[in-house]
């Protein structure tokens, strides 16, 4: 909302710079983004002027000598290109000196030939709107040399107001003047539809006009007005610099007063041609699917049965709320004029505005919910101004077809509670000045206030809370309220939780294994899936979509890490980087039903009904390239699906997990056979593998490995904190190595468990070192060496006690069709 502070001062003076009332408006509530300066930075050496003479430029076909007076100065010879320029105007003249809005110096100058003390102005040049076709005509009345500053507001500050949703109030120059009333005590002048138009007309509106609406539950006030005798012309000055300044192009007096009107009440209106609205008849129906009607945009759009619209006996005439239809909008043949101004259901305009696409002032207003007291008042002003600025003549009456209003709201205000909510007593009088500021009716019952809520104010004020923050900000959270410490038990301090101690752990040990953490949108393209060769059944397929993307890249919620790390790697090896390895932590979104096979991190069965969306934590790698840099020691392999091993490993033990359980996987975005599931204590944790070449080609990056995997189990069974002990023992450990010949399709992790089984209580490790397949064993065979680690706590073992171990060993491994290689 653009409020330029010379209208907004008209309301209310606060008698202070714009950027000191900013700051306080901020510190109630008000969020005032920006201050702009609309217009010539300083409004030195602009002036009146009176064009006396305007002569053919001797060597231009399309510029005139023009001779102003521009008070005591004399004369000055302009050269000036408007084809409308002539003798006898009044017009506006910048001098030699002044500063243009562009921050340009204006400088005497030659135009071929003919020196130029100035320029006479168009409205686009002091940015009064967009009109460059003519020069700006002033009254005659205007002396020449009047400072133009006293015509036209010139560098005039306009407050740029982010309005909250609840504020629909601020939507309005006087709704905003009332805060500021508020805020500072200034005194609030008289509501401007305090005084309606006089209604000197023949008939009564009814003879011209009849209304029926057949959705009173979307529409639950409409008003109509009938008038005569309209002139439709220029606006005057004074409403073109208001509208410049608040945004809005001037177009002619009848739109620009239904603007004026809308920005100054925030109660949108719309005016029709009404000798084009056959039998002055208008219907406020819903629309028949698959229904069109072209708007004032010239675009043709489709409707749904859900759409209000407002129709001639013919045809639909514009979408209730959001925008008008070419049939009868206002032209300059329009004589006569129906001024509407109604009450819409504020969710319905919501939902019609998201189908079409279509978002207007009008409709940034009415889906906050307005009051249906408000379209009278608007009535009352822009009534006003249309007998005012066009010479119209107003038929008597109104036409108000109204649903039952909503009740009066009265709340009650307890001194008690705004005291133990706010930590600080306010005394009843500041409590009453300080609502009656707002606009609400105050009644003081014992300690206690019965508050009336106005109109403006109804759909956001409903609860006894809403009183006590209005109360408290106004008296000033910044300057008054107290500052103390949330009060804990003796002795009790803040700390983190198990939990928030887990996760800081991981993400550091990450770091020091030479990952850099980066951050991902959670919102992504709802092609994400497809790219990664994710498809249905896989609910991964099947992304969360967004209600309202602000756009189409941002339009579905992330159901993996991987997209985004892939975007990141992709970016800065685009930008010369020869490797990276990032890792992220963070949520995915998925739709909640029990997973798919394949582990924890794989979407929804087919046809189960979807759950209640659920955000699990994860944590996510990706590597490109060398981890370790090259350097006389090496070349700096590429990573690998082993590298990626040893790093979720490393993550594991520094966490104090249980040895993570590896078995090979099939993911569609990586690499057959290079792949893997994760999982610890018999959960599933997720996936490690080596990423497909044909998701590396849509990406554009090299080979890239990385994994994926669910904070909550890992966590889970995480031991870092607990107080373990072992006794020391000085007796040797005996260490033997083994060779074992298995089928081919046998995982080392199962040959690992074989061994540990048989090796009994005296095996204490055994660890894979080696892996050989060749002529010398069969085929479909493969030979996995291990070392083993045998150990007592209370004795030296013998080789006898070894040999033992070994012989259970290998019955243990003959169950999985293993024996030991000579």
């Amino acid at each position: 909302m653009r409020v330029p502070y010379t209208w907004l001062r008209e309301y209310c003076d606060p008698g202070v710079p714009a950027e000191e009332l900013a700051e306080r408006l901020v510190m109630t509530g008000t969020e005032v983004e920006r201050i702009d300066v609309v217009g010539p930075p300083a409004p030195e050496n602009f002036v009146v002027g009176k064009v006396t003479e305007a002569v053919q430029h001797p060597d231009a076909d399309r510029l005139r000598v023009c001779t102003v007076e521009v008070g005591e100065d004399g004369p000055r010879t302009i050269v000036c290109g408007a084809p409308n320029v002539a003798a006898g105007q009044t017009v506006a003249v910048a001098l030699p000196g002044a500063r243009m809005p562009g921050g340009e110096k204006l400088r005497k100058a030659k135009l071929r030939g003919v020196a130029s003390e100035g320029m006479i102005l168009a409205a686009d040049e002091i940015e009064l709107g967009d009109d460059h076709d003519g020069t700006l005509v002033l009254d005659d009345a205007l002396a020449a040399g009047t400072p133009l500053a006293a015509v036209i507001p010139l560098a005039e500050p306009v407050l740029e107001i982010e309005v909250t949703p609840n504020r629909s109030d601020c939507f309005g120059v006087f709704g905003v003047a009332r805060e500021v009333h508020a805020v500072t005590g200034a005194p609030l002048g008289p509501e401007p539809w305090a005084e309606d138009a006089p209604a000197t007309g023949a008939g009564r509106v009814e003879d011209f006009a009849k209304i029926t609406v057949e959705v009173p539950d979307l529409c639950p006030r409409f008003t109509a007005r009938v008038f005569r005798d309209v002139k439709i012309g220029p606006s005057p000055l004074w409403l073109q610099a208001r509208l410049a300044a608040a945004g809005q192009r001037p177009i002619s007096n009848v739109v620009d007063i239904t603007n004026y009107v809308m920005l100054l009440t925030a109660q949108p209106l719309h005016a029709y041609d009404l000798d084009r609205v056959p039998g002055g008849e208008l219907i406020v129906r819903a629309a028949r699917p698959g229904e069109k009607m072209t708007t004032l945009d010239g675009i043709e759009r489709e409707l749904d049965a859900e759409t209000v619209l407002v129709c001639d006996r013919d045809q639909p005439t514009g979408i209730a709320a959001l925008m008008g239809g070419q049939v009868s909008e206002v032209s300059e043949a329009t004589t006569s004029v129906l001024l509407e101004v109604a009450n819409w259901d504020g969710p319905n305009v919501l939902r019609t505005s998201r189908l079409l696409g279509l978002r207007s002032e009008a409709s940034a207003r009415f889906e906050k919910q307005l009051h249906p007291d408000l379209t009278l008042r608007a009535q009352a002003l822009a009534s006003r101004l249309l007998v005012e600025l066009c010479g119209a003549t107003m038929v008597p009456g109104t036409i108000d077809v109204a649903a039952p209003p909503p009740p009066p709201r009265i709340l009650l205000l307890r001194d008690a509670r705004v005291t133990g909510i706010l930590g600080m007593a306010i005394p009843q009088a500041d409590q009453v000045a300080y609502l009656e500021r707002l606009g609400f009716g105050v009644e003081v019952d014992g300690a206690d206030l019965a508050v009336s809520v106005p109109a403006d104010r109804y759909h956001d004020v409903t609860r006894e809370i809403d009183l006590i923050e209005e109360v408290g900000r106004l008296h000033g959270f910044d300057r008054h309220l107290p500052t103390t410490l949330p009060r804990v038990g003796e002795g009790k301090v803040g700390r983190l939780d198990r939990t928030q101690r887990l996760r800081r752990r991981a993400e550091d040990e990450l770091r020091d294994l030479g990952f850099e953490q980066i951050v991902g949108w959670s919102f992504t393209d709802p092609g994400e899936a497809a790219r990664l060769r994710i498809e249905e059944p896989d609910g991964r397929a099947d992304p969360i979509l967004v209600a309202n993307p602000l756009s189409d890249e941002g339009a579905a919620m992330r159901t993996t890490l991987l997209g985004s790390l892939l975007d990141v790697a992709a970016r800065n090896l685009a930008r010369g980087a020869e490797a990276v390895a990032l890792f992220e932590a963070g949520a995915v979104y998925l739709r909640g039903a029990p997973p798919v096979e394949g582990g924890p991190l794989a979407g929804n069965f087919p046809g189960d009904t979807p759950a209640p969306a659920t955000e699990p934590r994860r944590y996510g790698a990706l590597a490109v390239g060398a981890l370790v840099p090259r350097s006389w020691r090496g070349k700096g392999e590429p990573a690998d699906f082993f590298s990626l091993k040893g790093a979720l490993e490393a993550l594991a033990a520094a966490l104090g997990c249980p040895p993570l359980e590896f078995a090979p996987t099939v993911e569609p975005f990586l690499h057959p056979g290079r792949s893997a599931s994760v999982a610890v204590g018999g959960a599933p944790l997720g996936w490690l593998g080596e990423v497909h070449p044909l998701v590396c080609r849509t990406w554009d990056i090299p080979a890239a490995v990385g994994f994926e995997i669910d904070a909550a189990p890992l966590l889970a069974a995480a031991t870092l904190g607990e107080e373990t002990f072992e006794d020391v023992t000085t007796f040797p450990a005996a260490l033997r190595d083994l060779a074992v010949v298995v089928p081919a399709e046998i995982d080392a992790a199962t040959v690992r468990a074989a061994v540990l089984a048989g090796g009994g209580e005296l095996l204490r490790a055994a660890e894979v070192f080696d892996l050989y397949e060749g002529e010398q064993l069969g085929e479909g065979e493969k030979s996995l060496a291990l070392a083993l680690e045998f150990r007592a706590a209370d004795r030296t073992l013998t080789d006898e006690e070894v040999d033992a171990a070994r012989a259970s060993i290998e019955a243990e491994l003959t169950k999985i069709g293993g024996t030991l290689r000579a």
